[in-house]
């Protein structure tokens, strides 16, 4: 919505422009009129839409047509006065004024016009015969206003009329020569309607309106003010109320009856609740609110965007089998202008038989949050996050971590979400390593129609020490890592190398003293194909003397080979060593670590308690 209204007075001489103006500001009819006001402006506190308003006055006396031009181009709105006692001032509206208003606007959208007729103190009747057919011959026409400046009949209304046709336009929403709602109105009241429908049975039933009504105006409706609704819309569309419940053609049909009525404000409430701009399109700053994540943050979904999201989850899980088949999914789909998750969602989580599961619906989510935070918010917008939540912006279902830095002070993380780059050469596995994590060995019957375009990223959870953690894995080429300065900042690397190729392992080796081996990034080697023999070794050190002289774990064979799911073992060690950074420089027994951390514990306790019996020893003493 604008933010302020610019009103333009424009019409023959002598029908009353100024008096207007003057009889608005002074409360009065003026004894003396000037050639031409002056520009006014109203405060945003006494209009009632709490915008401020700009009144310009003009003169063809006092300005050139060039002059008047760049005012009609600086105005929102046009108010076209014309003398209800004079048919000739009536005719120019639509020989003169219509056409020096929007003559060429081909180009851009026409001014919206407010027909004014004054001195209605002077005229026994109405001018809106003779009006009616300039009205219907101009569609940018929004309404038109009989008022007297000398009586100060319907000057208020006058602006506010003017005012209402600048932040309330009936253009976009309505045709009035079909007399039907613009597509453009129909898309965005479609996409309202299915949001509010919380069961998905096609219709709004009494608690859904009111929801909805709630959300939008602040308030429900009454019982009898509900079924006064339903009945105008039964006695008017055909299957507008289905089982006492309102369908989409009846919502279409009331948001109908009030740009008819006059009413357009309350459709564009509607609209602009649910994030729609002027231009009928989900508005830049409902969709990307502003969200700082300082440099060395990430960002991840915190209770409430998970529980909204489950909410839509259960919504569109129509059977309740626990998983959205791929008639749901695009159900669930139908609010966006596009699907937002293409058919790599296949490879990024885990399925069901080729089904969302909730698990991998919800890794999914945290993955988009974690790689493109912006993203997650415009999803999070076209699913109506704001209104349906009550908040102000989607940016309320996000938490942005602490700085890495100062996890790598802490010797731990908070993080739930962690990243690992799995770094080898080309044909070491990386792309079976990233599948076994979501449970697909090489003998996974899927495994061979998923690899025709392998997926860069997958995500699932781990336990580590009975905390759940989503752990992406980002499979990354050593050879792009060696040739180019690219980012190989993560939570753990993952360095991969072939068992039976040691040229592999060497591959390893420059990456690591290239970019992690300053021990900021904790990293495990993993010796892959572990079902097949090893191959010779090259001079220099083998890959256990390599880790144990630089202080890192003994490599981790893996293998995928199988018809069973992989081992998860490797993962959680990841994941772990992610969590606890400072414990990849000796080994993770897992018993062994916790041992220690609750010797440390008891052993401050201990240390604890000495102190302060010593210190009541000295206060005795004294």
């Amino acid at each position: 919505m604008k933010r302020d209204v610019r009103i333009l007075l424009l019409g023959e001489a002598q029908v009353g422009k100024t008096s207007l103006i003057m009889s608005l500001v002074g409360e009065e009819f003026p004894e003396e009129v000037p050639p031409r006001a002056e520009e006014i402006t109203i405060p945003a506190d006494v209009t009632p839409e709490k915008v401020p308003t700009h009144i310009v006055d003009s003169s063809e006396a006092e300005q050139t047509v060039e002059e008047l031009q760049d005012e009609i181009h600086k105005a929102n709105v046009v108010c076209v006065v014309y003398d209800v006692s004079e048919e000739a001032t009536i005719e120019k509206i639509q020989t003169k004024w219509i056409p020096l208003v929007n003559g060429g606007t081909e180009k851009r959208p026409r001014i919206p016009i407010i027909l004014v007729g004054n001195k209605s103190d002077l005229r026994p009747g109405s001018s809106m015969e003779a009006v009616l057919p300039i009205m219907n011959q101009f569609p940018e026409i929004e309404t038109c206003v009989e008022c007297s400046a000398k009586n100060l009949r319907n000057i208020s209304e006058l602006f506010y009329y003017a005012q209402k046709a600048v932040l309330h336009p009936t253009a976009p929403l309505y045709d009035p020569e079909t007399k039907q709602l613009k597509p453009e109105c129909t898309q965005a009241l479609t996409r309202i309607f299915r949001l509010s429908d919380q069961d998905l049975d096609q219709a709004l039933s009494d608690e859904e309106l009111n929801a909805f009504q709630k959300s939008c105006f602040g308030h429900p409706l009454a019982p009898q003010a509900l079924e006064d609704v339903k009945m105008v819309v039964r006695k008017n569309v055909a299957g507008g109320v289905r089982d006492d419940r309102l369908t989409l053609d009846g919502f279409l049909f009331l948001n109908t009856l009030f740009i008819q009525r006059g009413r357009h404000e309350t459709t564009w409430t509607i609209l602009r609740r649910f994030g729609y701009s002027d231009t009928l399109e989900l508005s830049t700053d409902y969709l990307f609110p502003p969200l700082h994540v300082p440099p060395g943050c990430s960002t991840e979904l915190n209770h409430f965007g998970y529980q909204f999201v489950q909410r839509v989850f259960e919504k569109h899980d129509q059977d309740h089998d626990g998983t959205l088949s791929l008639a749901e999914l695009q159900d669930l789909f139908s609010v966006f202008p596009a699907p937002p998750w293409g058919p790599q969602l296949l490879q990024e989580v885990r399925t069901e038989a080729g089904r969302l599961s909730l698990h991998g619906y919800l890794c999914q989510w945290t993955l988009v949050t974690y790689l493109d935070v912006r993203r997650c918010l415009e999803h999070l917008g076209y699913l109506g996050y704001p209104t349906l939540c009550k908040q102000d912006s989607q940016a309320h279902a996000i938490t942005v971590t602490r700085e890495k830095r100062l996890d790598q002070e802490k010797g731990q993380t908070q993080r739930n979400v962690l990243l690992c780059k799995v770094v080898g050469a080309r044909g070491v596995g990386k792309s079976a390593f990233l599948q076994a994590f979501l449970g697909r060995g090489l003998g996974h019957q899927e495994t061979g129609e998923l690899y025709k375009v392998p997926a860069v990223y997958v995500i699932n959870t781990v336990q580590v020490n009975g905390q759940e953690k989503y752990l992406i894995l980002c499979e990354v080429d050593a050879g792009s890592l060696l040739s180019t300065a690219s980012d190989a900042a993560c939570d753990v690397a993952c360095l991969m190398f072939d068992g039976t190729d040691p040229q592999s392992f060497a591959v390893c080796t420059s990456v690591y003293k290239r970019y992690y081996m300053d021990g900021q990034i904790p990293c495990l080697f993993i010796s892959s194909k572990a079902d097949l023999p090893e191959g010779v070794s090259l001079p220099g050190l083998s890959p256990a003397e390599f880790c144990r002289r630089h202080r890192l774990p003994t490599p981790t064979p893996f293998s995928c080979a199988g018809p069973g799911e992989p081992s998860t073992a490797v993962f959680t060690r990841l994941a772990t060593i992610a969590t606890f950074p400072y414990l990849v420089h000796g080994e993770l027994h897992t018993t062994s670590f916790w041992l220690r951390v609750t010797l440390g514990a008891v052993g401050a306790a201990v240390a604890a308690v000495l102190s302060f019996s010593l210190y009541r020893v000295l206060v005795k003493s004294r």
